[in-house]
């Protein structure tokens, strides 16, 4: 299986530093970066995850794809931020570029405003690293 992306090994250094810095720092549990078929490119946590990352990132990519035929039938070309609030934890989703989308799993300890703000920086810096 051919990947679409080929991620030098400072491209990828440089993308976790920056997840970590703008997200892990902030409190958050866990921040994977995906591409649009569900492949892992980066996964980071707090040490505390216990997540099958894979099946996450394959169902995110599948609910992103849902998500965003869904917008075309309301006349829009996309939604590029989704959220999902559970009960204790929450899932945001925001599309790095037009190939890469960045899942951040928190807790109530993290203000969804205060998140948001941070992914939108991190997903700058990462658009800069590509």
């Amino acid at each position: 299986m051919d990947f679409p992306f080929d991620f030098s090994k400072k491209q990828l250094e440089s993308i976790e530093d920056v997840l970590n810095e703008e997200l892990i720092e902030l409190g958050v549990q866990s921040v994977v970066l995906i591409d649009l078929a569900g492949n892992v490119i980066v996964n980071l946590d707090n040490g505390r995850c216990q997540h099958d990352v894979y099946s996450l990132a394959a169902l995110a990519a599948a609910n992103f794809g849902a998500v965003s035929a869904m917008a075309n039938i309301i006349g829009e070309e996309e939604f590029s931020l989704l959220f999902h609030k559970g009960e204790s934890d929450s899932i945001h989703f925001s599309k790095v570029g037009t190939d890469l989308l960045l899942l951040t799993i928190f807790g109530k300890d993290v203000s969804l405003g205060f998140l948001r703000l941070k992914a939108n920086e991190a997903n700058d810096r990462i658009r800069d690293l590509l």
